[in-house]
């Protein structure tokens, strides 16, 4: 909780710091162009801080009560390659880490056919992740209208999970809940540039869909934690804020 203060408060400074020059130099109605060739770079470099909410998509093998899934907000804090290709379109590289935390909460009927107790420890698996995400991303952007560009993000991205306990022996018998360490997706957003006088800055919304199943399953094929469960998969809203 006191890394995701200052971490909060970090962000805050930057975006607020000169900030009545920054609204006035990319709001007023007749600005001065901004950076005008910065866009026209073949190859530019820059860094991203923002904010996560992870979800699962999960599939089941028989109709059941859903599995709960409890989120959090976690952080981001990541580095940008940008290549041009085009006027309007570029190719992004931003490696990034993300940590989160998901609650799952089981309905009694999971324990009802096993004989594992129906306790508050045993309805309940935290879940938490550090990732290191590899997006491999193009960005379309529109005409830019004086110091002011939006954009579209898409693409494809790989994410290693450092906390997935994939190797471990023990499973949900001993608490240990056991995902895959490597998950591929795919990713879509839309953001736009704001051009400073120094830097341009970027707020920007991502959605991430996972395409393969992520779970690791328990020994006990009825197992109440995993074997209902057809796949399970990450779904994840990211917000940043990307500094060039």
């Amino acid at each position: 909780m006191h890394m995701k203060k200052i971490f909060v408060l970090l962000l805050l400074s930057l975006i607020t710091k000169g900030y009545p020059q920054f609204t006035k130099n990319i709001f007023s109605k007749d600005p001065i162009i901004n950076l005008e060739n910065f866009q026209k770079q073949k190859l530019h470099f820059g860094f991203y801080l923002g904010f996560n909410s992870y979800d699962f998509k999960i599939d089941y093998k028989t109709e059941s009560p859903d599995i709960l899934v409890n989120k959090t907000t976690g952080f981001n804090v990541g580095l940008v390659t940008d290549l041009r290709l085009h006027e309007y379109i570029n190719l992004r590289f931003e490696p990034g880490l993300y940590y989160t935390k998901r609650d799952l909460n089981y309905d009694e009927s999971y324990f009802s056919t096993t004989n594992v107790p129906f306790t508050s420890s045993n309805r309940l698996r935290e879940v938490n992740s550090t990732y290191i995400n590899f997006p491999l991303l193009l960005k379309f952007s529109s005409l830019r209208t004086g110091n002011i560009r939006p954009f579209l993000l898409g693409g494809a991205s790989a994410t290693l999970n450092l906390s997935s306990n994939s190797k471990s022996k023990d499973d949900n018998l001993e608490q240990r809940f056991r995902v895959k360490s490597w998950t591929t997706n795919y990713e879509l957003g839309f953001g736009i540039d704001l051009f400073s006088e120094y830097f341009i800055f970027s707020p920007s919304v991502r959605g991430v869909f996972g395409l393969n199943d992520e779970l690791i399953r328990d020994k006990d094929p009825n197992s109440p934690w995993t074997g209902n469960i057809e796949s399970m998969k990450t779904r994840a809203v990211f917000i940043n804020f990307t500094f060039h």
